[in-house]
């Protein structure tokens, strides 16, 4: 080390030396000591004690606040409706103006719910009350309404008094109308975006007017307990729907010959088929499903009272992408059923089998093995005994079991 650089660590040793001495050592985080922190400890051994640190005032705390602007504080209502539904967030913006605002300034407090109208009830009410019904369903950001009890005037005076939902509106439906087909066009024609139908206990609605008004943008279909769709109606959907996603029909006077109407742009598409209380179906009419539609991940044939072991054999051999299957009230489904899909249905994660009355424990020792099933619904099968609910212990990924009745 050369003589003019020894001197400079000498004069900076000395001055911390003078810093320690004076208490005026730097304060903060502690850190490793450096070069002449080193130095100056040789030559004039360890420093002194630092004096004691005076302590910082501390600010005041905030008051916490009182039960009446708890509940008016924004961040705690975020927090809160997050353990509430949609349904139940509708009466909870019924509390006061404050929560309806903050309800009402999110669509995804909303997401899922449907606007239910009872027209019976709406022809009493004053033009404006109507009109801010709307607007708040508009504000919420909800996509779905449901009209009940609507006739022909009826769909006339909603299309007046709620302008918005020619683009606002994704999913209607109408449940116990007496609308004819000439109401059904109007409405379907207004809604330039509407996915979703859904037409139960609408007993003026034929298959022509299927044929006239039904639109290519539907992709969900659902028509329950109206009894002038047939088979016909089948044929509409099929023909007019060609991006149809999911359709669900109960109809009593349906055939096998309808399910073969589906065309191959619909094979692709359709994923999910619901039908209920389909009495004329048979094991036929299964076949038809298989070969017009292979790509479906949800059946449900509950209440198809005739199909049997055979045509349950047919499904789990040619649809092996199912996710759910439903075969509640058949009755002439047994335990040879439950072998074949236990076999072919590898994927298979919700089996219903409610009312299937010749289901034993022998057939509940097949459903054991399946190890993809989430759900079981075993609901008013009379036979099973404390044998057969022993199998299903041994199912690791169930998560949902029903053994009611």
């Amino acid at each position: 080390m050369s003589s003019v650089s020894a001197q400079g660590v000498v004069e900076r040793a000395s001055a911390e030396l003078s810093r320690r001495i004076t208490g005026l050592g730097l304060r903060g985080r502690r850190r490793s000591p450096g070069v002449v922190e080193r130095v100056a400890s040789a030559l004039c051994g360890p420093a002194a004690a630092a004096p004691p640190r005076v302590p910082r005032r501390r600010r005041p705390s905030p008051r916490p606040l009182v039960w009446a602007q708890f509940v008016l504080d924004e961040r705690f209502l975020e927090r809160l409706f997050h353990y509430f539904t949609a349904s139940e967030r509708r009466v909870l913006a019924q509390v006061c103006t404050k929560w309806r605002d903050v309800l009402y300034a999110s669509p995804r407090w909303w997401a899922g719910l449907a606007a239910t109208v009872d027209c019976r009830e709406l022809r009493a009410a004053p033009a404006c009350a109507v009109s801010r019904y709307y607007g708040s369903v508009v504000k919420r950001g909800i996509r779905a309404v449901v009209l009940v009890s609507a006739a022909d005037d009826d769909i006339t005076e909603f299309i007046k008094q709620f302008p918005q939902s020619v683009h606002h509106l994704h999913a209607i439906g109408l449940k116990g109308c007496t609308i004819t087909d000439r109401g059904l066009e109007a409405i379907l024609d207004y809604l330039q975006v509407l996915f979703e139908l859904e037409l139960t206990g609408c007993n003026e609605i034929t298959e022509a007017g299927l044929w006239a008004c039904l639109t290519p943008r539907i992709v969900s279909l659902t028509l329950t307990d109206c009894i002038n769709i047939a088979d016909e109606a089948v044929g509409a959907v099929a023909q007019l729907l060609p991006s149809l996603y999911e359709f669900s029909l109960q109809a009593y006077h349906v055939t096998d010959a309808a399910l073969g109407y589906f065309s191959p742009k619909q094979s692709a598409s359709l994923s999910v088929l619901r039908l209920h209380s389909c009495w004329e179906l048979t094991n036929h009419g299964v076949v038809n499903i298989v070969h017009s539609l292979p790509n479906l991940t949800v059946l449900s044939l509950s209440g198809c009272s005739k199909v049997t072991d055979e045509g349950v054999e047919l499904l789990a051999e040619n649809l092996p992408r199912l996710r759910s299957l439903d075969l509640s009230w058949c009755p002439r489904v047994t335990d040879n059923a439950l072998e074949y899909i236990a076999c072919d249905l590898n994927h298979l994660e919700e089996l219903t089998l409610d009312r299937c009355v010749h289901i034993t424990d022998i057939g509940v020792g097949y459903i054991s093995t399946m190890q993809s099933l989430l759900a079981l619904y075993l609901r008013w099968c009379s036979q099973l005994r404390d044998f057969g609910v022993q199998h299903l212990c041994g199912m690791r990924a169930l998560r949902t079991l029903s053994l009611a009745g």
